[in-house]
Parts: C-alpha cells; sequence; structure tokens
C-alpha cells in the first residue's frame, strides 16, 4: 500500500540514487527503442513529441554541458545501438 507522501518519494533519495534510477530508466528506454526497430522515428515523433534522435541530441548536449567530449554521432549510434545509417537501411521505412 503507497502512503500519503508517495509522491514525494523520489525527492526523499538522496542525489547519487535518483541519479543512478534515472540512469537506469534511460537505459531501458534506449534498450527498448533498440529492439522496437519496428516502431518509426517519426511516429514517436507523432504522439510523444520526441524520438530516437531526440535521445541522442539530449545525450550529445548533456555530455557537452558537463565538459565531457562525446559527438551527436556516438550518442546517436549508443542510442540506435548501431550506425545511423545501417539502422535507416535496415529499418526505416520510406
Amino acid at each position: 500500500m503507497q502512503s500519503e507522501n508517495s509522491s514525494d518519494a523520489f525527492e526523499q533519495l538522496d542525489e547519487q540514487t535518483q541519479q543512478m534510477l534515472k540512469a537506469a530508466a534511460f537505459d531501458t528506454l534506449v534498450s527498448h527503442f533498440q529492439s522496437r526497430t519496428d516502431v518509426q522515428n517519426i511516429d514517436v515523433m507523432n504522439l510523444a513529441g520526441f524520438c530516437r534522435n531526440c535521445l541522442s541530441k539530449w545525450l550529445a548536449t548533456a555530455a557537452e554541458e558537463r565538459g565531457i567530449d562525446l559527438d551527436k554521432a556516438a550518442a546517436r549510434e549508443h542510442v540506435y545501438g548501431m550506425p545511423y545509417e545501417d539502422w535507416k537501411a535496415r529499418f526505416q521505412t520510406p
């Protein structure tokens, strides 16, 4: 049973634990996108307002903001699980 303050439960966690959980959720989202190659970016964008390309841009921006060298192509390859051009050739529909 949830406590009355369950909506504050995440905020009550220490910063390191919050970051660990956020990272795990991001990894799960990326893994899900990698396994769902049948889902096109345009479909996700139309329904959710973001897509795999957005995730890769956000990852590259987060790295840049922290002084970490991770270009957009490397971030995109991480999100797609392969080079972007390979993914497009294999899975993107016309």
